[in-house]
């Protein structure tokens, strides 16, 4: 006799297999930030997961290369600290989140960074494989991060240097990632077949990359990709996202569903490779969809999932910090000269007080 339990998965992954089938080519996954020796391939749509869990994030994302005429094509992704642990994805996680939130929608209906980064080699600090990927995650600055990369074959469009360095004043960390088109042949791996990949991160502050998204786009190119947020509380962000009128063109950041996991969402999810660390319940999911021209992506997404709304505008890339890491950032700029006005105003009031006194 089959076992139920054994039974209910074989057939809720046939079920994600069909309803995956009638996904537009448009969700088709792909990462962002692609760096290629020429224009053949095709950055498609973006779907990942950032889960947060016990200070510790899970981010999910599927790598798909199409159309490569090259041997080799590939990505970098920027990374908010260093991972313990990069696998490969499961099979269906991200496929199960699209369809989660398919069906209640349908029911609902310079290189001026030479002088900020140190150009010292980058430190590979270790690397994978997973299928026909090769991993490296790197540690180091804007400018030799650069220099690896054009080392190692990676093509790197005008703004690069600009885009290395608004990430790696916030973090040095970097995930390069190269498909191997001749392994992947061996392998009889398709092309656009996706390949995810799970990146562990303990990290205080998560965060998603979405300027990355647009680099080597023109200004009026629309990035569109899909967010999953999985927290232990409903999490703000930074930008704020709009509530979605069910108008998919709707441009921006737009929040989609925002409400706690459901329980077959979660059983799900916790029975695919690599999730055995979520919990039986109690986590919230939250669906963003970008839709934004690429001159308008000059920002992250910055989460807190603490519960006190407070999402860390550094984090989102609204504030660059101060250089020495011993000293408290600024804010912002234009408060600190919003400051420096009001001083020099009591100042001039004392001196008029002091007059008039006298």
């Amino acid at each position: 006799m089959r076992h139920p339990r054994r039974a209910i998965r074989s057939i809720t992954v046939s079920a994600l297999a069909a309803m995956f089938a009638l996904i537009p080519a448009a969700s088709a996954f792909a990462c962002g930030g692609l760096v290629t020796p020429n224009g053949t391939v095709n950055l498609l749509r973006t779907t990942t997961l950032a889960a947060y869990h016990r200070g510790v994030e899970h981010y999910v994302t599927q790598f798909s290369f199409a159309g490569a005429d090259a041997t080799e094509v590939g990505s970098i992704v920027p990374l908010p600290g260093v991972p313990t642990d990069v696998i490969k994805g499961g099979d269906w996680t991200l496929q199960r989140l699209i369809i989660e939130t398919e069906l209640k929608r349908n029911d609902g209906l310079l290189l001026q960074a030479a002088a900020l980064s140190s150009a010292e080699d980058a430190t590979v600090l270790f690397e994978t494989q997973i299928d026909a990927l090769d991993i490296t995650v790197l540690e180091g600055g804007s400018v030799a991060v650069g220099n690896w990369a054009r080392e190692h074959g990676f093509f790197l469009p005008p703004d690069a240097p600009e885009v290395l360095e608004f990430y790696a004043s916030r973090s040095p960390i970097f995930m390069a990632v190269r498909f191997n088109v001749e392994r992947a042949d061996d392998q009889g791996v398709q092309e656009a077949q996706g390949t995810p990949v799970h990146v562990v991160i303990p990290t205080p502050n998560p965060w998603v990359p979405l300027r990355i998204l647009g680099l080597g786009r023109k200004a009026g190119e629309i990035v569109q990709a899909d967010v999953y947020l999985l927290t232990d509380r409903r999490p703000a962000t930074l930008p704020v996202a709009q509530r979605s009128n069910g108008d998919l063109s709707q441009p921006g950041i737009v929040q989609e569903l925002s409400e706690p996991a459901s329980a077959s969402l979660m059983t799900d999810l916790r029975s695919d490779r690599g999730m055995k660390w979520m919990p039986n319940s109690g986590m919230w999911l939250t669906h963003l969809r970008i839709n934004t021209p690429a001159e308008e992506l000059t920002h992250d997404l910055a989460i807190d999932a603490s519960g006190y709304d407070q999402p860390d505008p550094i984090a989102a890339g609204f504030v660059v910090p101060l250089p020495d890491p011993g000293v408290q950032p600024i804010v912002w700029a234009t408060l600190a000269t919003g400051v420096l006005l009001v001083l020099v105003g009591a100042a001039a009031r004392r001196r008029v007080m002091s007059t008039q006194a006298i």
